[in-house]
């Protein structure tokens, strides 16, 4: 059997009860995973575009979800109509009703009079027809209960064999049901938040019409990997894997011992873009409380020449995930040969890593036209010519079932709660040029940042934050003298799943103290701005130049970033603060 087969069969959705969600592009799609795995039902998600001849396991129900396009445009995408031949319930949301309308007549669907977008007053109705399903979806969901809506096109009639089960003032085809197969569609979204009772709605079709069993979790999921690993690896395969100090790495790490002892090796290396010390904090918690085998390698110098004159941060990511690979595979062969004659004895063959499943939803999610957001360290950027087989055993998982798992195999807290860190380091989190002047900037301003949220308690309120250096020259006044600095930007959010996130709202005093001490003991800062954007799809890193909205206050400076502006259409730009004076920010 190959490790493909191995992988396959013991891959959760042949384990698990599993619901498919299909996606057309929606900004919510990866929501429906995450309501459905909170009510510890295993979900996956694939592009719209798949072949249903292809797929490697039998769903439990299938999702189709919103998406941006009328599906009565050339351009618009389609379901495989084979979907409707898997004898499942099928729910289409927003797009994805639509979507099953115009699949059994193209007239069915129409741009609409009036857009509906926000909260809407949903109207429950009996609907009628043979199937006893027909009136589950909305079970235990009390009459008018505010729905999120957010589409321009609806329903021109009520598909042939189907009977209509809500309504709004604007969609008279709210929520439909067919009369005698299990398949529904609702136009607007039960996953986000903002729709009451839309968990409810998802459990109803998850539970009550698919008969998805809820045994979705780590206690599970712990037991099933460890199994499948052992049958990947063998009885005395060898595997190698990288350790950042991270919560993905340090839960991937320990999980690989578990499962396989010493013949892990786990591999820090340092690459001249790790946070305040680093290195030394992960040896000892990795090999001192957690047993782990740990090699640390300084391979700064040849990090920091590769990325020389290189300020665009697709590019970073390739070369920073290249030369990983090429120290990963020097360093497996040298393993592998002080290892001889002992009992791990053997070619390493596996590359561990820490892919999590919104690593994996960025990279399969259907987008149709537009070009790449950024390359995920743990799914694209690697070389072809990789001469070590990949093993991911977290690649099924958000970050909160990272965090579960940690806590089950024993991780001591701190490092369960550690906010996540980027693969690429603080290369990204230095914009423009790379080097080690500027690398230690940020190292220094973050270092006082993350030690300020800890004093004030407020590290496990937040879910990631870090401090990053902007490339541009701002005017400031330092003692009695005029400069021309750098500024950092902060950045701190609250989410869950790591795929949206709000900015964290800090206090006034808590700012100027963190500001204050950011300008006074870190050379070459003057200022200190903070990021407020409200996070979208892929971007929690600020690892893009842009030019800001600032908001100016004494000692500090609160930012939204505007991703489409660029250096070249404002050289300056100025605002107005609050209290009516100019902020001048020299962009040179």
């Amino acid at each position: 059997m190959t490790a493909n087969d191995i992988s396959e069969k013991e891959a959760p959705h042949k384990l698990f009860d599993t619901l498919l969600v299909l996606d057309f592009g929606s900004q919510y799609s990866h929501l429906i995973i995450r309501r459905l795995r909170d009510l510890n039902i295993y979900s996956e998600l694939l592009p719209c575009t798949q072949r249903i001849a292809d797929l490697p396991f039998q769903p439990k129900g299938v999702i189709l979800s919103g998406g941006p396009y009328s599906v009565y445009d050339s351009t618009a995408p389609h379901v495989d109509p084979a979907v409707f031949d898997l004898n499942v319930p099928i729910l289409g949301v927003c797009y994805g009703l639509q979507e099953m309308a115009w699949q059994l007549d193209q007239h069915n669907v129409l741009a609409g009079e009036k857009r509906e977008y926000g909260h809407a007053k949903l109207t429950c109705e009996q609907g009628e027809g043979s199937a006893s399903s027909v009136n589950v979806l909305f079970q235990d969901v009390p009459n008018g209960v505010d729905v999120w809506m957010s589409h321009g096109d609806k329903l021109s009639h009520l598909p042939e064999s189907f009977s209509t089960i809500a309504a709004t003032s604007n969609a008279p085809f709210a929520g439909i049901a067919h009369t005698s197969k299990p398949y529904y569609g609702i136009q607007f979204h039960p996953e986000v938040t903002h729709t009451l009772h839309g968990t409810r709605i998802l459990e109803n079709y998850a539970v009550r019409i698919c008969k998805a069993r809820q045994h979705w979790t780590m206690e599970e999921f712990v037991g099933t990997e460890i199994s499948r690993i052992r049958a990947l690896v063998g009885e005395k395969g060898q595997v190698i894997g990288a350790v950042s100090g991270g919560v993905d790495s340090t839960v991937a790490a320990k999980l690989m011992h578990e499962a396989i002892g010493d013949r892990f090796h786990a591999v820090l290396v340092d690459n001249g873009l790790l946070r305040h010390n680093e290195a030394e904090t992960v040896h000892q918690t990795l090999t001192s409380h957690l047993g782990i085998n740990l090699t640390v390698i300084d391979a700064s110098e040849r990090f920091l020449a590769e990325l020389k004159g290189v300020s665009d941060p697709e590019k970073k990511r390739k070369i920073i995930g290249k030369n990983f690979i090429e120290v990963f595979q020097e360093t497996a062969r040298k393993i592998a040969k002080e290892a001889a004659g002992t009992p791990n004895a053997g070619d390493i063959e596996w590359l561990l890593q820490g892919t999590l499943y919104p690593d994996v939803i960025e990279s399969i999610a259907f987008r149709g036209p537009s070009q790449t957001i950024k390359t995920h360290h743990n799914v694209g950027g690697l070389p072809a010519a990789m001469h070590l087989k990949l093993i991911e055993p977290l690649r099924e998982l958000f970050k909160d079932e990272v965090r579960i798992l940690g806590t089950k195999l024993g991780i001591p807290e701190e490092l369960v709660w550690r906010h996540p860190f980027p693969g690429p380091g603080l290369a990204i989190r230095t914009l423009g040029e790379v080097t080690r002047s500027q690398v230690e900037i940020t190292r220094q301003a973050d270092r006082i940042f993350i030690e300020e949220i800890i004093a004030a308690g407020l590290y496990r309120k937040i879910s990631q934050a870090y401090a990053a250096l902007l490339p541009i020259q701002v005017v400031g006044v330092m003692g009695d003298k005029r400069v021309h600095e750098q500024p950092i930007c902060l950045r701190a959010v609250e989410t869950t799943d790591f795929m949206t996130a709000n900015w964290f709202d800090f206090d006034r005093p808590f700012l100027d103290k963190v500001s204050s001490r950011i300008t006074n003991e870190v050379s070459g800062v003057c200022s200190v701005f903070q990021n407020i954007t409200i996070r979208v799809r892929s971007m929690t890193d600020l690892d893009y130049v842009g030019i800001f909205h600032c908001d100016s206050t004494p000692s500090y400076v609160v930012m939204q970033a505007l991703p489409d502006m660029t250096k070249e259409k404002a050289r300056y730009h100025e605002t107005v603060s609050k209290s009516g004076k100019r902020l001048n920010l020299g962009f040179d």
